[in-house]
């Protein structure tokens, strides 16, 4: 198992931003030429044959090439060009659909002609675009007619006609040049920097090469399979190396793109979004500078790896971002922010202890808290037998001693916005809480199951605990709150985790193509899932806690089930394991108390209407044009906040005379759901049927 757990703590930064020249996305010396065919040679035929071959012998899937698959592989293609069906006409689609069948022929015989073609007629239709935008944007927009605009067209038809296509692209610009305005810049700048977002967009597609064009087609097949299966181009796989060698020197963010945005998938801790508390997840990254006085440059449509090849820079250098704020939805204006990229402090990223204190029912708690960003160990101090390498378990087994000593009356394990880490470390820190047995199986893509089991025969903490999670809690954290859950060791609680149950194996292409002048990239293929020592996959399920905290995001929208070719849930016999309790007798009790203490608490209540007008802000698919209606919701949208902002601070007690610290300290003493937590372990502590549950045991 060590290989899979030192893969895991890799995977979980694949997506990360890291430090270069940002001049690598527009090439000053780059020949600029909208006409050029482009044409893929043999080395990538041959790459793509190698990649296939290693996905039918080694990917969990075993993918069967057949027509079936062609179909996915040919819409997969055509969405990753063009997902807001913005740039193809009906016919070119209707042209390709000849070939819709025959994808997995040309998978096999190495053929790229046809994938390549399709780009060129992309290529083509960008350039068409680009010259209506630049002609549209001469003349000012009416903002005083009604119209609205809808930005998601991912089920809508292609455009039949030039007349059609032209009035979405309108539609588009309108909408645009709006939300600058409402940002209040002013009309000359708002036409001028619409077009130089465009022009900007248009001279990185003409810069493709037959390595990029490659690169689009071929993760278009990867991702049929699932959505951890990549393929890595020469640049790309030294993104990943940095990322695997921990050298994380940039804002420490993972990315993904989503349509036409880049959007933020996890903050890392200890990186300079984590402590900067300016960027969170699913915010949308619009524009890049570098610098104090840099140019903004607008990065809405780019390719998620050109969007990367911005945010990079040198340790110590500023990045201004335009950003689009979850909570404001498609209606967002951008916002600025400042970071200055850095290594991520690793020290950041350890275990972490706080105690909290409060009565309840009469009797006054002392509660220890270990907030853990990530399972993390020092592999290197390990090998070398090293007596005081750092390690998860070994920090958590302090931090515990520590709470001994202070005689706390539980803990609470904190792993909300961990993302994974050393699979290791979480089977030996569940190993604490439990005295013997299995901690979590692995199903290889030879079927074989392989059981983990707790390598140490003794009990560390045997008092009462809870674990709280919520929807970035992945992989690693999903099988220690698992197998918590399964052996009745603690309450689990918060909102479903993200339901990341497979393992990747990284394979060097390199190692077998050679050709002169030409560098091979790398392929990230899955290759095992993981199953709860109940035999259920934590595979798109995740982990559902026994008491569940509201969550701004639906199943659908947020974490693995989001993801269409997520591989499926399923189950594997019952590994032997013996329960410390059963707490079906009690959950219903401490669930009870729950909802009846929210239901009276002020904070709570702010938090619902939070995630109640995120999720009405979310769901709104249509907007007006006309400049008042636009402007009437956006103020009537941010009095609500503002009303939330102040009576917040009010119950915290903070007063800060410059209203824009606010939010940032609220952010700093706010924590209901940890306080909630450790109150729903004081009534653990104080449950009757729990005390009647340990005597029985």
């Amino acid at each position: 198992m060590k290989k899979f757990s030192i893969l895991l703590l890799l995977i979980v930064f694949a997506g990360s931003t890291f430090a270069q020249d940002p001049n690598l996305v527009l090439k000053k010396d780059h020949k600029i030429d909208s006409t050029k065919v482009i044409v893929p040679d043999e080395f990538y035929k041959r790459e793509g044959q190698i990649i296939l071959n290693l996905l039918s012998i080694y990917h969990y899937k075993k993918p069967q090439l057949n027509d079936s698959l062609s179909s996915v592989i040919f819409d997969e293609y055509l969405k990753s060009m063009d997902i807001t069906k913005s740039y193809f006409y009906k016919s070119d689609v209707e042209q390709f659909e000849k070939y819709r069948f025959t994808f997995d022929d040309f998978i096999r015989q190495g053929s790229l002609d046809v994938p390549f073609q399709i780009f060129n007629v992309f290529k083509k239709r960008v350039s068409e675009r680009i010259e209506f935008v630049k002609k549209t944007l001469k003349t000012e927009f009416d903002f005083t007619v009604n119209e609205t605009f809808k930005p998601d067209r991912e089920k809508a038809d292609w455009a039949k006609t030039e007349d059609e296509l032209n009035e979405i692209w309108r539609l588009r610009l309108k909408s645009d040049a709006l939300s600058m305005v409402l940002a209040k810049k002013e009309a000359k700048k708002v036409y001028s920097d619409l077009t130089k977002r465009y022009e900007n967009f248009h001279k990185v597609v003409l810069q493709y090469e037959a390595e990029d064009v490659f690169s689009i087609y071929i993760n278009s097949v990867t991702q049929t399979l699932d959505p951890h299966t990549d393929y890595f181009s020469p640049m790309n796989s030294d993104n990943f190396t940095i990322a695997m060698k921990l050298s994380l020197e940039g804002i420490g963010a993972q990315l993904r793109q989503e349509g036409d945005y880049t959007t933020v998938v996890l903050v890392i801790p200890g990186g300079p979004v984590a402590m900067s508390n300016l960027l969170h997840e699913e915010d949308r990254i619009v524009g890049v500078a570098q610098g104090e006085d840099g140019e903004m440059v607008d990065v809405i449509g780019w390719r998620l790896d050109d969007v990367i090849q911005l945010i990079r820079g040198k340790k110590g250098s500023l990045v201004r971002l335009q950003v689009l704020k979850k909570e404001e939805g498609d209606n967002a204006i951008a916002k600025e922010i400042k970071l200055v990229r850095d290594k991520v402090k690793l020290e950041e990223q350890a275990a972490k202890s706080e105690i909290l204190d409060f009565e309840q029912n009469g009797k006054q708690f002392k509660v220890g808290v270990v907030k853990l960003p990530t399972f993390y160990t020092d592999f290197e101090g390990q090998r070398l037998g090293k007596p005081d390498y750092k390690s998860t378990t070994r920090d958590v087994k302090a931090i515990i001693s520590k709470f001994k000593e202070e005689k706390v009356d539980g803990v609470v394990m904190d792993l909300r916005g961990n993302g994974g880490g050393s699979l290791q470390e979480a089977i030996q820190l569940a190993g604490l809480f439990i005295k013997e047995g299995p901690i979590v199986q692995v199903k290889d893509a030879r079927q074989q199951i392989e059981v983990d089991r707790d390598p140490d025969p003794t009990i560390f903490y045997d008092g009462p605990m809870v674990t709280l999670v919520d929807r970035s809690s992945a992989s690693a954290s999903e099988i220690f709150a698992a197998a918590i859950q399964d052996y009745g060791r603690g309450v689990i609680l918060g909102e479903k985790t993200w339901g990341k149950g497979t393992v990747q194996q990284l394979v060097d292409l390199g190692m077998m193509i050679k050709t002169e002048g030409k560098k091979a990239g790398q392929i990230k293929l899955t290759q095992a899932k993981f199953y709860r020592i109940n035999g259920s996959s934590t595979q798109r399920k995740g982990v559902t806690p026994d008491i569940l905290f509201p969550s701004r995001y639906e199943i659908d929208e947020f974490g693995e089930e989001s993801r269409p070719s997520a591989l499926a849930w399923d189950q594997i016999p019952t590994s032997d394991y013996a329960p410390y309790m059963n707490l079906s007798s009690v959950i219903p009790e401490l669930k009870l108390k729950h909802e009846l203490r929210s239901k009276k608490d002020p904070e709570f209540q702010l938090e619902i209407d939070e995630i109640n007008d995120y999720k009405k802000a979310r769901e709104q698919k249509e907007f007006s044009l006309n400049q008042e209606v636009r402007k009437n919701e956006r103020e009537i949208a941010e009095a609500a906040r503002k009303k939330r902002e102040d009576e917040r601070a009010t119950l915290l007690g903070i007063k800060i005379e410059d209203k824009k610290e606010v939010a940032a300290e609220i952010s700093k003493v706010s924590d209901y759901d940890l306080r909630e937590s450790g109150r729903i372990l004081a009534d653990f502590i104080l449950s009757k049927n729990r005390l009647k549950l340990v005597t029985q045991d």
